[in-house]
């Protein structure tokens, strides 16, 4: 795992965009997002919203994706697994980056068709615990018709478009890149966080 853990690292202080193709192992991906159709089959997401805790709104034509809470009390092997890969990837992290990430939250994530995200920042007006944000996608043949990118907006002005292909992974810092998910035309999933001091 190191060499996807280097390549995410590498690309990040490259390009202010940490971007690994293949972070996530395809079987993997494969039970993640499984556990994540079987949630929503259930009804178990809910509406995300902005802001934090009593403060928080839901506008769902700002905000239209519906999540549910990665927790290890859920004593699911196959989120074990992913927990277990991010306790190393924190690791790796601190040990050649000196990040000082203690902590982590991550949610299941789901755009029905036709939804998106409009441009925002990823970390609280008051609280700025969230240093790095990362999404690990969870979309099989994934095409440019199906929509859904990610959009970064750099400080430069200029965009930068991302697939969110099957396993991939992207890293940025929480408060400095704003980004957007353009309108999706098909279900579109991932597993999103942050890591945190």
């Amino acid at each position: 795992m190191q060499k996807s853990f280097d390549t995410l690292i590498n690309s990040f202080i490259e390009n202010k965009i940490g971007i690994a193709d293949q972070f996530l192992s395809e079987a993997l991906a494969l039970h993640l997002k499984k556990n994540l159709t079987d949630l929503y089959a259930k009804k178990q997401l809910r509406s995300a919203g902005t802001g934090q805790d009593t403060g928080a709104g839901h506008n769902r034509s700002f905000r239209s994706d519906i999540i549910y809470w990665l927790d290890r009390e859920h004593n699911n092997v196959h989120e074990d697994l992913f927990f277990d890969l991010m306790d190393e990837f924190v690791q790796h992290l601190n040990e050649t980056c000196y990040t000082g990430i203690q902590s982590y939250e991550f949610h299941y994530m789901l755009y029905e068709s036709g939804s998106s995200y409009k441009k925002h920042l990823d970390q609280f007006l008051h609280n700025d615990s969230r240093k790095y944000s990362m999404i690990l996608y969870l979309n099989e043949d994934w095409q440019e018709k199906d929509g859904g990118e990610l959009c970064i907006h750099h400080k430069d002005h200029t965009l930068q478009h991302i697939t969110p292909c099957n396993g991939k992974s992207v890293f940025f810092q929480s408060n400095e890149l704003e980004h957007e998910v353009l309108i999706t035309h098909k279900p579109r999933m991932s597993i999103t966080g942050w890591l945190k001091s």
